[in-house]
């Protein structure tokens, strides 16, 4: 276990605070868009914790969990959807774009960072879940 703390290294500090901070302003600026937006409240529930069934891969192994759960949580997708959403005028396109920015600037807010091939615990903003010594 101690292996897998040394190959897993975390922000730490003032980088750690900083990039919850920044998960919150991702979250509350994106919904802000949506309801500026004039998007579907149902929708938004609706689609908000979808990209966290991404955790079920794994079932598979850590390694194969941790790369589909990293591409559900990165900011290259949504990113790149709400930018074929604002040049397509597609308001489905946006709206998802949207939720899923929410969705990863929560998830950064409450300390699930990326997670690393060690297990689904070890995120690139520390530890989560029981932590258990020896």
């Amino acid at each position: 276990m101690n292996e897998a703390r040394d190959e897993t290294g975390a922000a730490t500090g003032g980088v750690k605070l900083l990039l919850r901070l920044e998960g919150l302003t991702l979250f509350i600026g994106m919904t802000m868009l949506y309801a500026a937006w004039g998007g579907s409240w149902t929708v938004y529930l609706l689609l908000f914790l979808v990209p966290d069934l991404s955790f079920l891969a794994y079932l598979s192994d850590a390694r194969f969990g941790a790369i589909v759960y990293n591409t559900a949580h990165s900011y290259m997708a949504p990113v790149t959807l709400m930018t074929l959403g604002f040049g397509f005028a597609s308001p489905l396109t946006l709206s998802i774009a949207l939720i899923w920015l929410a969705h990863i600037g929560i998830d950064r807010a409450l300390g699930y960072g990326l997670k690393y091939s060690a297990g689904f615990g070890f995120t690139h903003l520390g530890r989560i879940g029981r932590q258990t010594d020896g």
